[in-house]
């Protein structure tokens, strides 16, 4: 459960009622892109045949620019997180970013989906007892690509959910 029980209004769009703008809600798909990408190795190295969860990746990329629809990313998305079903471990978790990164289109608080399975990821393709800090690793190296628009929004949010995204903010 990455999500939490009640939506944030900083994340739902200004549209729907929300805080968030097109512009901050574009920055964040495209960090959480950013997260996933960062892993993706980690699948490709265990299907080298499977295109969904780069595909996924694209496809929100896509949609910030505006040339596709967002049903087209969160359907990329969901199709990456078929992906990972079927495995075990960093290939699984570096998958799940994918598909949570694709979703932010639809669900701007997927953000932290695609930050905490991303560390996820790295934290199990660690060596034996490397995994705790190869995750610090990780999270520095995320919060280092934050954009300055909505980097206290990010931080403020890995505060707030830390608890439901497996504690992986403690960094």
């Amino acid at each position: 459960m990455i999500l939490p029980k009640e939506r944030d209004p900083r994340f739902i769009t200004v549209r729907r009622g929300g805080t968030l703008s097109d512009a901050d809600h574009r920055l964040l798909a495209l960090w959480a892109a950013d997260c996933a990408e960062h892993v993706l190795p980690l699948f490709e190295s265990a299907q080298p045949a499977d295109p969904r969860p780069r595909q996924a990746v694209e496809q929100v990329r896509a949609w910030t620019r505006g040339e596709i629809q967002m049903s087209d990313s969160r359907a990329a998305g969901g199709h990456a997180m078929a992906a990972a079903r079927v495995l075990t471990g960093a290939p699984r978790h570096a998958a799940f970013a994918a598909g949570q990164a694709a979703v932010v289109a639809h669900v701007a608080a997927h953000e932290l989906g695609a930050a905490a399975y991303a560390i996820k990821a790295v934290r199990a393709a660690a060596p034996p007892g490397a995994a705790e800090d190869a995750g610090r690793r990780e999270c520095h190296w995320q919060r280092e690509r934050l954009p300055a628009a909505i980097r206290a929004l990010v931080l403020d949010d890995q505060r707030l959910r830390n608890e439901i995204c497996w504690s992986v903010f403690d960094c």
